[in-house]
C-alpha cells in the first residue's frame, strides 16, 4: 500500500479536501485504484451532533456513518463508496483505546499517548486502507493502490499533534517508498503591486519539520498563479525542488483543479517517488475535462430557489449544491442558485407571539423588506428545492413555499424535511386536517401527520437516527400509470438511497392523504414507511419529494435522479425526457 498524507498550513479553510480529492481523481485517471481517509482531530466521536452553522453539512455514508463534509468531496471526485471507519476522530481513537484498557488488553501496562494512542492510529490507518474500494452498485471492489490521508485542522494545533506524531512513526513503519507527505499552504497577495508572500508557507513547513515530517510536495493556494520567483523562494526555504512547488490558484470552478495539477505533472512526481507503475499514461481525463469546461460554456440560465434554515452558512447544504450543479450540467444549463431563508417567507407580525424577537439591530421594517425580497425570488425562479433540517424555526415558511409551488405549478423538490413539509401542506389543504403538523414542531398537535419513529432513542442523539442506505420500492400510481421517479431512476422498481432522519409520515394518515391525490409511489420494503411522494403530471409538472437524501450519491458525471428531474422540469425538458424513457 502506498500512502499520501496531506496536511494544512497556518490558515484553515484553504481547500485541503478539494486538493486531495483532485489529486485522487488524477491518479484514477492514470488507471490506479484510490481510497481515502479523513482525520478530524476533534473529540466528538463523529460529526452527527455538530451544529450546521459551526461545522457545515453532516455527510452521511452508505453504512450510516455521520462524517465530515470532506468525505463527500472524496466520494464525488473519486467515484468510491467510503465507510464510517474512513473518518478517524480523536473521540473514536480514545474510545477504542479506553475500551481495550477496560477489557485488560494491555496486560496491566500504564496506558499512554505514546505508544498506545499513536499505535491505535497507525493500526486504524492500515486496517482501513485495506478495505476493498467499491466503485459501483453491486461491485465487489478491490484493495486500493494508493490511500490518501487528509489531516484536518492546521499545523501547530494541539489537537492534531498526536496524529502528526503517529504519522511520523508511520513513515518509518511503511518505508520511504510507500509514504509521501504533501502540504497545502496559503500564499497571500498583498500590496498595490500584488506581492506574493511566502512567510506563511515557510513557517508551516518549519513547524512540520520540527515534528519530524518533511513534505515532498507543497500546494500553494493563492488568488493568482504562482510566480517563478515565489516558487523558487519557497523551494529554497522549504527544501523541495521547484518542480514540487505547485500553484493551486483560483479557477472558474473546482472541477478544473485536477486538470491544473496534471498540467504541473503531479502524477509524474507521485509515480516517481512512490515507485508506482501507472496502467494509463498520459492520464485519461478527457470526460472529466469536458465536464469541467462545459460548466463555463452554457448560455441558458435556470434559476433554482433553495428554501433553507441555514442559508447564511451555505456549507450546511454542500451536497445539495453539488447535486444541483451536477444536474444543471446534465441539462446543459447555467445554474443560478438563489438563497431564501425560510423564516423570511412568513409575513412579519409584531403581534404574533410565535414569531422570533428582533435581533442584531433588526427592525420590523427591515424584516418586512426581507419578506418582500424573499417572495420576489421565490416567484421569479424556475424551480424550488426545500432541503432537510431540524427544529421548528422556518418550517411554516417552507410550508408556504410548498403551497405556492403546488398552486402555481412551479417545479418543486422536497428532501427529508422538505418531504414532510409537502405532506403536512397537502393534509392541511385537502384532507380536512387544517392543523396538520409534525410532532417535532408540536408534540401535541391535533393532526400528527409526521411522527417520531418508534424505534429511535429519544434521549441519546449521536448515531441514533435512521441512518445510511435503505432500499425504496417504487410503485405505480394507484389506478395505474408510472411515476416520474420510475422514469428518472431508469425504470427501476427498487433503488438504494441514504437516510438521515428521526421522523416519518404517520402510517395511520397515509390512506387519507393518498385518497386525495398525493401519491406515495416509494415505500420501504415493509410498505409501512413512505419514501417518495408525487402529484400526477396531469396536475403538476414536477411536485416530487423524498424522505431520503439523494444528494449524497450524486456524482459529477452521474447526477442524482430527483435533482436531475427538478432541473429537467425547471428548464422545460422533462416531457421530452419521459417520452424517450417510455419509448426506450
Amino acid at each position: 500500500m502506498k500512502y499520501i498524507v496531506v496536511s494544512g498550513g497556518v490558515v484553515s479553510g484553504l481547500g485541503k479536501g478539494i486538493t486531495i480529492s483532485s489529486l485522487g481523481r488524477l491518479l484514477k485517471s492514470c488507471g490506479l485504484s484510490v481510497t481515502s481517509i479523513k482525520i478530524d482531530p476533534y473529540l466528538n466521536v463523529d460529526a452527527g451532533t455538530m451544529s450546521p452553522f459551526e461545522h457545515g453539512e453532516v455527510f452521511t455514508l452508505h453504512d450510516g456513518g455521520e462524517a465530515d463534509l470532506d468525505l463527500g468531496n472524496y466520494e464525488r471526485f473519486l467515484g468510491v463508496r467510503l465507510s464510517k471507519d474512513h473518518n478517524i476522530t480523536t473521540g473514536k481513537v480514545y474510545r477504542e483505546v479506553i475500551s481495550r484498557e477496560r477489557r485488560g488488553d494491555y496486560l496491566g501496562k500504564t496506558v499512554q499517548v505514546v505508544p498506545h494512542i499513536t499505535n491505535e492510529i497507525q493500526d486504524w490507518i492500515e486496517r482501513v486502507a485495506q478495505i476493498p474500494v467499491q466503485e459501483a452498485e453491486g461491485a465487489q471492489g478491490q484493495v486500493a493502490d494508493v490511500c490518501l490521508i487528509e489531516v484536518g485542522g492546521t499545523v501547530g494545533d494541539i489537537e492534531s499533534m498526536v496524529f502528526l506524531e503517529a504519522l511520523r512513526q508511520f513513515q518509518f513503519k511503511v518505508g520511504e517508498e510507500n509514504f509521501m507527505l504533501m502540504f497545502v499552504s496559503l500564499v497571500p497577495v498583498l500590496g498595490s503591486v500584488g506581492e506574493q508572500k511566502t512567510k506563511p508557507t515557510q513557517h508551516g513547513v518549519k513547524e512540520l519539520m520540527s515534528l519530524g515530517l518533511f513534505p515532498k510536495v507543497i500546494f500553494c493556494r493563492s488568488s493568482q498563479p504562482l510566480e517563478t520567483a515565489t516558487c523558487k523562494k519557497i523551494s529554497s526555504f522549504c527544501h523541495v525542488p521547484p518542480s514540487c512547488v505547485l500553484s493551486v490558484h483560483d479557477v472558474d470552478n473546482i472541477y478544473h483543479v485536477p486538470l491544473l495539477l496534471m498540467e504541473q505533472n503531479l502524477h509524474g512526481i507521485i509515480l516517481d517517488h512512490l515507485k508506482l507503475q501507472a496502467p494509463v499514461l498520459p492520464p485519461d481525463i478527457g470526460a472529466w475535462r469536458n465536464f469541467a469546461e462545459n460548466i463555463d460554456k452554457f448560455t441558458k440560465v435556470t434559476k433554482i430557489c433553495l428554501i433553507g434554515k441555514y442559508s447564511t452558512f451555505q456549507d450546511s447544504y454542500l451536497s445539495v449544491i453539488k447535486a444541483l450543479k451536477h444536474a444543471s450540467v446534465a441539462v446543459e444549463r447555467d445554474l443560478d442558485l438563489q438563497w431564501v431563508e425560510a423564516s423570511d417567507l412568513i409575513k412579519p407580525d409584531k403581534d404574533d407571539k410565535t414569531q422570533p424577537e428582533l435581533e442584531n439591530g433588526e427592525t420590523w421594517e427591515t424584516r418586512e423588506l426581507k419578506h418582500k425580497e424573499a417572495w420576489e425570488m421565490l416567484k421569479g425562479c424556475d424551480g424550488v428545492i426545500v432541503p432537510g433540517g431540524f427544529g421548528v424555526r422556518g418550517v411554516e415558511g417552507k410550508i408556504a413555499a410548498a403551497t405556492y409551488c403546488r398552486e402555481n405549478k412551479k417545479p418543486y423538490l422536497g428532501v427529508c424535511l422538505g418531504f414532510q413539509v409537502m405532506v403536512m401542506e397537502y393534509a392541511r389543504s385537502f384532507c380536512d386536517m387544517p392543523l396538520a403538523n409534525s410532532t417535532e414542531m408540536d408534540e401535541n398537535c391535533e393532526h400528527p401527520v409526521v411522527i417520531f419513529m418508534p424505534e429511535i432513542d429519544k434521549d441519546t442523539l449521536g448515531g441514533t437516527m435512521r441512518l445510511g442506505a435503505r432500499d425504496t420500492l417504487i410503485e405505480d400510481f394507484e389506478g395505474g400509470g408510472k411515476s416520474i421517479s420510475y422514469h428518472l431512476y431508469g425504470k427501476k422498481d427498487r433503488v438504494s438511497e441514504r437516510h438521515r432522519h428521526r421522523y416519518e409520515v404517520n402510517p395511520s394518515k397515509v390512506s387519507a392523504i393518498q385518497s386525495k391525490g398525493l401519491h406515495f409511489v416509494g415505500k420501504d420494503e415493509t410498505g409501512e414507511r413512505m419514501e417518495i411522494a408525487e402529484l400526477s403530471r396531469d396536475r403538476h409538472p414536477y411536485y416530487v419529494a423524498c424522505q431520503y437524501h439523494p444528494e449524497f450519491q450524486s456524482r459529477p458525471l452521474k447526477p442524482s435522479p430527483p435533482f436531475h428531474g427538478l432541473l429537467l422540469a425547471a428548464s422545460g425538458q422533462l416531457d421530452e425526457f419521459i417520452a424517450k424513457s417510455e419509448n426506450a
